[in-house]
């Protein structure tokens, strides 16, 4: 197994520590975040995770396509834009894509306003490289960022795109809190482009609130056993963040978040 670990989890920490605490605790990824990267300067960021040896799982985020957050669609996809030019200079494994809010559209407007930008995109990630995961957040908090919130509805999504550079994110923390068919699961996951692990005491209210790996009620070990019987064998990338995260000490969160995940791939 490919481990990394979301710079999200550690949001106290600068880039230069994250990569050099995940490097040091032996993680063979990271997923970078944007804005983390940005601060630091993206040309010496980039060298510095050359120098450490450490893959990019993932890079964090472009989208919201449908105008929630005040930009134009073509602002969104102009930021998509260098978002993935961004993600190919990195050797990023995958850029993480939010539709955007429906907002005060219908769902099938704010679907058709995804699927336009996204598939503008796709033409350019096919070119670069790089694959754009699209991620389906869990009903309770995902109403600023998506209105993808079922598996089934993602990926007739992914069929309307038609192109191998689009795949989903696989996230335990919004997708684990119900059963999934064996079927659609078979279905899945040749079409995953990353899977995040998650772990929480209940469903999400409007916020996401995480909980440290095997702590909470999702059934991470089945979950993880059920993506390698069926062929997953990309990365899985440790993404935590909450009130109840804030307050860990990273280093010590590191170092459990691995053993965890050790535990739960005994299968």
């Amino acid at each position: 197994m490919q481990i990394a670990m979301s710079e999200v989890t550690t949001f106290r920490w600068s880039f230069e520590e994250d990569v050099r605490r995940y490097s040091e605790l032996g993680y063979q990824g990271i997923g970078v975040w944007r804005q983390k990267l940005s601060d630091f300067g993206e040309d010496r960021g980039i060298d510095l995770l050359n120098e450490s040896g450490l893959s990019v799982s993932s890079l964090t985020w472009t989208g919201g396509f449908t105008g929630g957050d005040f930009r134009t669609h073509r602002e969104a996809i102009d930021e998509g834009i260098d978002a993935l030019r961004l993600a190919a200079a990195m050797g990023a494994e995958c850029l993480v894509v939010y539709t955007g809010a429906r907002g005060g559209h219908t769902k099938n407007h704010a679907r058709r306003l995804a699927l336009t930008a996204i598939s503008e995109l796709a033409d350019l990630a096919e070119d670069l490289d790089v694959v754009m995961a699209i991620e389906p957040m869990h009903p309770g908090c995902a109403s600023d960022w998506t209105f993808l919130t079922q598996l089934d509805e993602t990926l007739k999504f992914l069929d309307q795109v038609q192109s191998p550079a689009v795949k989903l994110v696989f996230d335990t923390y919004h997708l684990g809190h119900s059963p999934i068919a064996d079927d659609l699961f078979a279905a899945l996951v040749p079409r995953i482009g990353l899977v995040q692990l998650g772990d929480a005491r209940r469903p999400p209210l409007i916020e996401q609130d995480r909980c440290a790996l095997g702590e909470g009620v999702l059934p991470l070990r089945k979950l993880l056993a059920q993506l390698i019987d069926l062929g997953y064998d990309g990365f899985f990338e440790i993404e935590l963040l909450g009130e109840e995260i804030e307050l860990c000490d990273y280093g010590r969160l590191l170092e459990s978040s691995q053993q965890s995940v050790a535990q739960f791939a005994v299968i």
